[in-house]
């Protein structure tokens, strides 16, 4: 075994040197970390755990997560619902979901600002994320600063092969909120928001930004996944063996044998908990709490809750002025004002 290690570690460039740059596998040593010249750059790898308590459920929780939820759409399975060949023949569940969950209706957490604050302090990176709610950017990340692995609703295209029609937020908005399956106005095939269900690739930015995103990474914090779907559960072996690695979660994840992990590219599992754990923080609870103890311990913990409140505030001053006027709501040539996010869409702004 000790052969094939380093049979590997040379051939995949690997490499031994483990430097142990926390002082303490705490939220604490995380935080002193942070504070010093060593951590300049942050990468956050988030998942649906970090909106839940905006209201939009994660999937796989036992009794309040997506895929425990949706026996009204009939699926022969729960994942169906996001499976591309289902789509194509049963496009009607996914839109029918997709008016429950549809961005803009939520507001970003304090997990979402979190992330912001780390912009704004110089440290943050890049933001992976699997959610396709927008709420990253809702919460004032632009898209520079954001990896959306799994796609984005800000776009949408016709699946035709033949045709890929590019539709807007607006548009698509519109058509779902109308209880109408989303048609290409030029060849009647379906349209699909610009997400990755499965069975599709992911975006090509996915995979540019981690050639050279995580050669220079200081620090990842992951929050609020399951670190259960590939490709984006291997990131967390992209970084250089030094990087120290903070999950916030409501149990432990990413806990598969670093060298099994490298051979099946899967990177390297997290260690939490062996007698050679070096650089390695689990932080177990409510994402928002997590983000919270350690803004605190940062020093940061009421420029973050006042940077929550001004926000929210302002999403629903913006809300409360886009509510239609009662005595034009009944006339069907006047519609409610676009939002923030649909403004900068018809605008021309795509992802990058």
């Amino acid at each position: 075994m000790d052969f094939l290690r380093n049979l590997f570690s040379q051939t995949l460039g690997l490499g031994t040197q483990k430097e142990r740059l926390l002082d303490s596998l705490t939220l604490e040593g995380v935080a002193r970390y942070m504070l010093s010249e060593r951590c300049r750059r942050v990468i956050c790898l988030v998942g649906a755990g970090i909106s839940t308590s905006a209201g939009i459920p994660d999937f796989r929780s036992p009794s309040t997560g997506l895929y425990a939820n949706l026996q009204k759409y009939h699926l022969p399975y729960p994942e169906a619902i996001f499976e591309v060949g289902y789509f194509k023949k049963h496009p009607e569940p996914f839109f029918a979901l997709a008016k429950e969950l549809y961005p803009g209706q939520f507001k970003p957490t304090l997990c979402h600002y979190f992330i912001r604050l780390l912009k704004e302090k110089g440290l943050l990176l890049r933001c992976y994320t699997q959610n396709i709610d927008t709420l990253e950017r809702v919460a004032g990340l632009e898209p520079e600063d954001l990896v959306e692995a799994h796609g984005t609703f800000h776009t949408s295209h016709c699946i035709s092969p033949l045709c890929q029609q590019e539709y807007p937020l607006s548009w698509m908005k519109e058509k779902i909120f109308s209880e109408v399956t989303p048609k290409c106005e030029k060849c009647q095939s379906v349209v699909k928001p610009d997400i990755v269900f499965f069975g599709e690739n992911l975006p090509a930015r996915f995979f540019s930004c981690i050639q050279s995103d995580f050669l220079k990474v200081d620090l990842l914090i992951i929050m609020g996944t399951s670190l259960q779907v590939q490709p984006f559960a291997s990131l967390i072996g992209k970084a250089p063996l030094s990087t120290p690695r903070l999950l916030i979660n409501k149990e432990k994840t990413g806990q598969t044998d670093p060298f099994l992990g490298m051979m099946m590219g899967l990177g390297g599992g997290m260690d939490f908990d062996s007698k050679k754990a070096y650089r390695d923080v689990a932080w177990l609870g409510d994402c928002d709490q997590g983000c919270l103890a350690l803004a605190d311990l940062l020093g940061w913990k009421k420029e973050l809750e006042d940077l929550v409140r001004k926000e929210h505030a302002s999403i629903n001053a913006q809300s409360e002025s886009e509510r239609p006027n009662p005595t034009t709501a009944a006339s069907p040539s006047k519609s409610s004002p676009p939002t923030k996010e649909e403004a900068r869409t018809m605008e021309g702004e795509k992802p990058q």
